[in-house]
This record gives C-alpha cells, sequence and structure tokens, in this order.
C-alpha cells in the first residue's frame, strides 16, 4: 500500500538534495497437524531458489516475475472470503501474471500464544494450490501495518501488543498513527527488543516460531516462490534517524538480528523455501538499509511508492518521482548484487495514474527485477491511502473478472510482453508502448556457474492483450518452436549459440497478409509451408505467423 508519500518525503528530500468457512482447529509445536512432515519432505522440485542476483527454477533458469498482491486484511484474513479463487487465478495467468504475494496475518496463524490455527492455514493452503495448477508462484507474506487493530491496523495478535497502557490517540488512520501515536511506536520499541510477552517469552520468539510452523505447514505445498518475514518494518520511535539517505544502522541492527532469528527458525524445518527479508520502511523513500542476514536461498524483498506523487495531482510530480525512484532501484539491485540476494519489488502502485504505473514497471524492466503490483483489489483494506478502488486491478473477486469489474487502464498499463523463464541470465529486455516491440537478449550461461545446452527453452509472454492479431518475431541464436499465435512462445535454444536475441512486433495488416508469412529463425527468412529449418515439433503446431523485422540495432 502506498505509504508515506508526501509525509516523510521532506526529510528525505533535504538529504537527498545534499548527496543525489472452515471449521476451527489449532495445534501447536509438539502436535501439528500440517500436510508435512518437515523439511525431510519438502518437493524441492517445485521450488525456486537463488542464484546470485537471480530467482530461478528447478531447470536453473532465471525467473522474470510480474505479478500482484492480494491480501484480506480484515477477519477472517483469508482472500478466499471475498471470492478469489480459480477464475482469478486463471485471469492472472492469461496476462502472464505469474506471481502473488499472499498476505497471511499473524493475528489469525497465531490467536493465542503457541497455538496455531491449522483451519485458517489450510484456507492459504488451498488459495496457494489453485494459484499453483495456473503455473503462478506464491511469496507468503506475513503482512501487517500500523501493527495491531487497536492502532486502526492488522498484523500482531492482541496479546502481542505491548504499548504501556497508553491511549490509542489520536486515531488518525493510516499512515498519520505511525507519526503521531506513541502506544503505536511503543508497541514496535517492545517488539524490536524481543522484550518478554505470554509465558516470559519473547516476542519475536513467538513471531519466528509461528513462521516454523507456517514453513513446515507450506513445506511441501508446489510453486510456493518464498517466505517474505514482515512487512513494512517501521522502526517504531527511531523512526525520524532513519529519515536520510544513509539510513539509520543502529535501528537496522535491531532488523538484522529479528530477520536472522526468522530465517533461523524457518530453517530449522525448511531448508529449500528461500526467505525474503525487508528494509526498514523507509528504504521505500530513497534511504539505504544496512540489513544483511546470513544462510542460503534469502531473497530482498523492497517496495517503491513515488515519493511525490501525493504533492499534486497524481503524475504531476513523475519528474521528481523518478529521481527518488531510480535511486530506490539503484539501492536495490546493488544491495542484492552485493549480498547474492536476488531483489524483487514487492509492492508498488495504489494509484489510478498511469504514467506512475508504466514508469515503474518500465523502470523494473531496464534494472532487470520482477516485481508484484499493490493490489488486487481493494477488499476493504483499512491501510491504505484513498478508496479501496484506487488501488484495485479487480474492484470485486466475487464476481469474473471481465468487463466494468476490471480497471482496464491498470491492466494495460501493468500487463506487458517480458520473460517468463530464461534459459541463461537476461542481459536486457524492453517494451516500447507506442510501436508495441519487444525486445530481449539473453546469454546462455546459466546463472550460478555453467552453460545452457542446445534445445534448451526460453519462454516468453507476448499476452494477447498486447497482440491481439498476432505478432512477427526475429530470433537469432534460437529458432521459435510454440504454437500459432500463443501467448507464451517458446524459443528454442541453438547448438554453438551464447548468447540468443529476440525482437518481437505486432502483426502488420493489408494485401501482404495473403502471402506466406516467414518467421525468422537464427537470422534465416523460413516459410511455414517450408518444413526444413522450422523447428516444429509434432504436434506444436506452426510457427505464429510473422514477417521479416529489422531491429534498429542491425541497421
Amino acid at each position: 500500500m502506498r505509504l508515506l508519500a508526501g509525509l516523510v518525503a521532506p526529510a528525505l528530500l533535504s538529504g537527498l538534495l545534499l548527496v543525489a468457512p472452515v471449521p476451527a482447529a489449532t495445534s501447536s509445536p509438539s502436535s501439528p497437524s500440517s500436510p508435512s512432515t518437515g523439511a525431510a519432505s519438502s518437493d524441492g522440485g517445485t521450488r525456486a531458489r537463488t542464484a546470485g542476483r537471480w530467482i530461478v527454477d528447478p531447470q536453473g533458469r532465471v525467473l522474470v516475475l510480474h505479478g500482484l498482491n492480494m491480501v484480506y486484511k480484515v477477519a477472517p484474513y483469508a482472500p478466499d472470503e471475498v471470492g478469489f479463487g480459480r477464475d482469478d487465478a486463471r485471469f492472472l495467468a492469461r496476462q502472464g501474471l505469474t506471481t502473488v504475494r499472499l498476505g497471511l496475518i499473524w493475528k489469525a496463524v497465531e490467536p493465542e500464544p503457541g497455538e496455531y490455527d491449522d483451519a485458517y492455514l489450510a484456507r492459504i493452503r488451498h488459495t496457494t494450490e489453485v494459484l499453483a495448477a495456473h503455473g503462478i508462484w506464491t511469496l507468503l507474506d506475513f503482512h501487517q501495518d500500523l501493527y495491531n487493530e487497536r492502532f486502526q491496523g492488522e498484523g500482531a495478535p492482541d496479546w502481542a501488543v505491548q504499548d504501556e497502557g497508553l491511549p490509542a490517540q489520536p486515531q488518525l488512520g493510516f499512515p498519520y498513527n505511525y507519526f503521531g501515536m506513541a502506544p503505536l511506536l511503543r508497541a514496535f520499541d517492545h517488539f524490536w527488543a524481543n522484550d518478554a510477552g505470554p509465558g516470559g517469552v519473547g516476542l519475536q520468539d513467538r513471531y519466528a516460531a509461528a513462521w516454523a510452523h507456517v514453513a513446515d505447514y507450506f513445506a511441501g505445498v508446489p510453486r510456493v516462490l518464498g517466505l517474505d518475514l514482515f512487512n513494512e518494518p517501521w522502526p517504531g520511535s527511531a523512526w525520524s534517524t532513519c529519515a536520510n539517505p544513509a539510513g539509520c544502522p543502529v535501528f537496522d541492527a535491531q532488523l538484522q538480528a529479528f530477520s536472522q532469528r526468522a530465517a533461523d527458525a524457518i530453517r530449522a524445518v525448511d531448508r529449500r523455501t528461500t526467505v525474503f527479508y525487508e528494509p526498514n520502511v523507509l528504504f521505500n523513500n530513497g534511504a539505504r538499509t544496512h540489513v544483511a542476514p546470513t544462510g542460503d536461498r534469502l531473497g530482498f524483498s523492497f517496495h517503491d511508492y513515488c515519493l511525490t506523487a501525493e504533492a499534486d495531482a497524481e503524475g504531476a510530480g513523475q519528474q521528481a518521482c523518478d529521481t527518488f525512484d531510480d535511486l530506490v532501484f539503484q539501492n536495490a539491485v546493488q544491495h542484492g548484487t552485493d549480498l547474492g540476494h536476488p531483489p524483487l519489488l514487492t509492492e508498488f502502485g495504489a494509484t489510478t495514474d498511469r504514467t506512475t504505473l508504466t514508469t515503474m514497471v518500465d523502470r523494473a524492466a531496464a534494472h532487470r527485477v520482477g516485481w508484484q503490483y499493490w493490489a488486487y483489489c481493494g477488499c476493504d483494506d483499512p491501510t491504505t491511502t484513498g478508496p479501496g478502488a484506487t488501488q484495485a486491478l479487480v474492484l470485486d473477486p466475487s464476481r469474473p473478472p471481465v468487463g466494468d469489474n476490471v480497471d482496464r487502464q491498470k491492466l494495460t498499463a501493468i500487463v506487458v510482453p517480458h520473460p517468463l523463464a530464461v534459459a541463461g541470465v537476461p542481459t536486457a529486455y524492453s517494451f516500447d508502448r507506442d510501436s508495441r516491440a519487444f525486445r530481449a537478449t539473453w546469454s546462455t550461461r546459466r546463472a550460478g556457474g555453467g552453460r545452457f545446452a542446445a534445445g534448451s527453452r526460453t519462454t516468453v509472454s507476448l499476452p494477447r492483450l498486447v497482440y491481439p492479431d498476432g505478432y512477427r518475431v526475429r530470433v537469432t541464436g534460437g529458432r521459435v518452436v510454440s504454437g500459432q499465435g500463443a501467448s507464451v512462445l517458446v524459443v528454442v535454444q541453438g547448438r554453438g549459440a551464447t548468447a540468443v536475441r529476440l525482437v518481437v512486433a505486432p502483426r502488420e495488416h493489408g494485401p501482404c497478409d495473403r502471402r506466406r508469412r516467414p518467421v525468422v529463425n537464427n537470422g534465416r527468412h523460413v516459410h511455414h509451408d517450408r518444413p526444413r529449418g522450422l523447428g516444429v515439433r509434432p504436434g506444436l503446431g506452426n510457427v505464429p505467423p510473422t514477417g521479416p523485422l529489422r531491429d534498429p540495432a542491425d541497421r
């Protein structure tokens, strides 16, 4: 959700100018009722993993993830409650959106200290399996905003609130309570200090144990992308020390200790699923992070909301936004590259401004970073700015995602051609919205070492929303083997290729459409009615209708 725009902006700006329905059931750690039996049974064949700064699939292909958030923040905290299900998963897959950040709420996971509600987890698991059946990767997210309902938010169970008896005033809502509500700040302070809660157990220790239970429960569930430890960590009383370009090393030391504690608890039961940690929330607005947990299969989850979008009418401050948003990406990519923790933009958007959305999608492509848009629906969100429809791609998930139930302006802003799974390492990919030309290049070397063999397959999303009348393709270093007009293009790597280059453009109309149209495979024009060189295997159908296309770089 959009956070702090126009509020933290002045402090950061001045600094930056000096630099540039299920029956209730519970379980306890001693008597788990989860469907898995721990790490030993975890199906690593369905898990993504990390390789340097990249996320890769079980075949070692780099995943370029485009998707969105689905978090239901009011009781019973399960997205199926508002109708999110198979038709939504099918809709997403058809648009080439292959990841969902799916929210869990700690209060629902652990309603009483040490007691876990597996009926709730079963609902989340079912949603995850529905998404997996449509080829969608799920990032499980322990979500919070404003910590607890007492502070007009959601997240922590009531028993984990230590507010020193202070009155929950003034109630200004999200995000303003972060700055002026003393008991909220104190609740965060106690959490980051891991102060003792019920039974004398530290609050973070309870949280980490809850994550371990969830990780164990989901260990055998397919297509779990990872586990996002804590949404938008708020520094509590120390927040003002973080509102500067250099960040706040003192608070970040606390945040790192928390992240390590939670990751270690997860690793005790699941060694395979990637654990994503987040920087403190001021990173979203240009502050650097000093959080660097250690261990295998770690990812870096970050957010980026236009810092000056609220200063004027939506989009009017785009030029200023570019400066700050570029800095957020530079910080994220540098952090991820230095540590070998793949960066993933897990929130952006929450706006109806098309320019803000298209600019962010294009920025992510330029940095070769995947993303998850906020959000699929409004769904009575208590902690967002503006009415729910402002953030919603689909207005009502209880209805089919068609017609006026879909915000088409948002849809066309975020749905773009992009690589899906790359047999190699992406070196560049971009989409020209005016010409609708898509270009991508990738090296055939494997992320993490070695090289892909000839015949390895790369998949590319070419949505019908973008190419309703088909497209033309030119490939060098490989050949197209997907069916005619396929929304997922399949490119097979050529023998001896060290790099593959792809150019796609809309199919042209006119008298020439009645002629044979060639596809360009390995730099040669090959006609549909000439079987030699097409690389079309039985059952795959014909190569998509194509015509010669010159890349300006070839001129």
